[in-house]
């Protein structure tokens, strides 16, 4: 059974597990945004395969938290800073986070180096071509890592050693105990960013796979 808390606002419901970072999922409702991730547990499962892990078949969860969600909640970004995030980070889960993270970058790399440069329009004209949503990916990672009190510009999309410094830089940070406080003084927790992090690029992975039909 997975762990997981629901973020909650006037528009949407957040749901996440709390040890599987990135996998969580959005809708209109509690019991819809559970719906949807179990859904997404299969797209979830490449990802903790190629960390090394084993996921549930078919996923049951706890809910063992619920946040006020915030205005950026509303605008399907997850927001709210859950009680768990202050939990110490022991070697064997700062480990766990640093793989699941990491598999999360390749994977979008990997498909991102293969997808169309023009991705399917929804149904008003909206979405991020390929390389767009790319330099965004890129741009939310160089924003993000300020919360963990690492400064980089953002990377060009074709400057791969930029990128993979900035991404070894957060590595380093998140890929090592800590007694569970923000990295820094108005910043975020190893567990929130992780979380952050692996949910953003998985977000927009799934969003190219599926424009990319």
């Amino acid at each position: 059974m997975a762990d997981v808390y629901l973020e909650i606002s006037d528009k949407k419901v957040f749901a996440a597990s709390l040890d599987w970072p990135g996998w969580g999922r959005f809708a209109k409702t509690e019991d819809d945004a559970l719906r949807a991730l179990a859904d997404y547990g299969s797209r979830y499962a490449p990802i903790a395969a190629a960390a090394g892990y084993t996921f549930p078949a078919a996923p049951t969860f706890k809910v063992v938290e619920r946040c006020p969600g915030t205005s950026a909640t509303q605008f399907g970004v997850p927001d709210a800073h859950p009680e768990a995030d202050n939990r110490a980070v022991t070697k064997a889960v700062a480990d766990r986070q640093k793989k699941l993270l990491t598999a999360a970058w390749a994977a979008f790399d990997a498909f991102a180096a293969t997808a169309p440069a023009s991705l399917r329009k929804g149904p008003r004209g909206g979405g991020r071509d390929r390389d767009k949503m790319i330099d965004h990916v890129v741009g939310a990672e160089a924003g993000y890592a300020r919360k963990l009190g690492i400064k980089h510009p953002q990377p060009a999309i074709t400057d791969t050693a930029a990128i993979a410094a900035l991404r070894e830089d957060i590595l380093t940070v998140l890929g090592r105990p800590h007694d569970g406080s923000p990295v820094v003084d108005n910043g975020w927790t190893p567990r929130y960013a992780t979380r952050r992090y692996a949910w953003h690029v998985l977000d927009h992975l799934w969003e190219m796979q599926d424009r990319a039909e």
